[in-house]
């Protein structure tokens, strides 16, 4: 095993599981962070860390790929490597395993490090500490834009935030704007199973805010297409893109 790869086991718990039996897509990304801020502290970069600077981490983007969902009773291996660090952004990437060493889902994620002063991204070279790369990514995406969201909605639905959606950071965190999402998706679609998701954030949420999850239906092949926008009700500006794909 690459010494510079961080293992994290997984026993997955009857309360982490959806309707299906399935572990929820909420609860993978949480493992995605957890395991992400584990293996930022043994690096000296974790989030505690940069609070001392005056800065702190922010994400960017989000790409997974699932194959098959863990159900209880299933250990699960989250493997986790940061594989690039190049001007304002790092990717850090992901791949969990069953107890037989197959992967059945695959993550990569754009960090950038914000001070927390101007609200700004930084350079992370002269800002952080080095730390060893592994040049290896889960999933080959260069992160270009997702695209924009069509004029009508399929369907909307809205949110307000509560002080229980809030990270360390005070702001709206990664895992609900997921959850807002997919809360919008047609009951025809949600019957699926989500295959892939991905998530561009464009602005910070805070509490108090009151947002409108719209999604629209783009693609009913075998495989249906949907993208999503979150975006704030008070004067419209866009929140978060995501594009996700179902199986029937």
């Amino acid at each position: 095993m690459e010494p510079n790869i961080f293992l994290k086991d997984f026993p997955v718990r009857y309360h982490e599981l959806d309707s299906c039996g399935n572990l929820r897509v909420a609860t993978l990304l949480n493992y995605l962070q957890d395991t992400a801020g584990m293996h930022a502290a043994l690096l000296g970069v974790s989030l505690a860390d940069l609070q001392k600077l005056g800065l702190t981490w922010v994400l960017s983007r989000i790409h997974l790929l699932v194959e098959r969902y863990p159900r209880a009773g299933e250990t699960v291996t989250l493997r986790t490597w940061p594989a690039t660090r190049q001007g304002l952004f790092t990717c850090r990437e992901f791949e969990l395993c069953d107890r037989h060493g197959a992967c059945v889902a695959r993550a990569t994620t754009s960090w950038a490090v914000m001070n927390v002063t101007t609200r700004r991204p930084v350079r992370l070279e002269g800002n952080l500490p080095p730390y060893p790369l592994v040049p290896q990514r889960s999933i080959d995406d260069d992160f270009a834009p997702l695209p924009p969201f069509p004029v009508a909605a399929t369907t909307e639905m809205g949110f307000r935030v509560l002080r229980s959606d809030l990270d360390m950071n005070h702001h709206v965190n990664n895992t609900i704007y997921a959850g807002w999402a997919l809360e919008a998706v047609p009951d025809a679609v949600a019957a699926g199973s989500l295959t892939e998701l991905e998530i561009a954030f464009r602005a910070e949420v805070r509490h108090g805010d009151s947002i409108m999850s719209r999604c629209a239906v783009t693609d009913t092949g075998p495989a249906t297409c949907c993208l999503h926008q979150i975006a704030s009700r008070r004067d419209g500006k866009e929140l978060a893109r995501l594009r996700t794909r179902w199986n029937k």
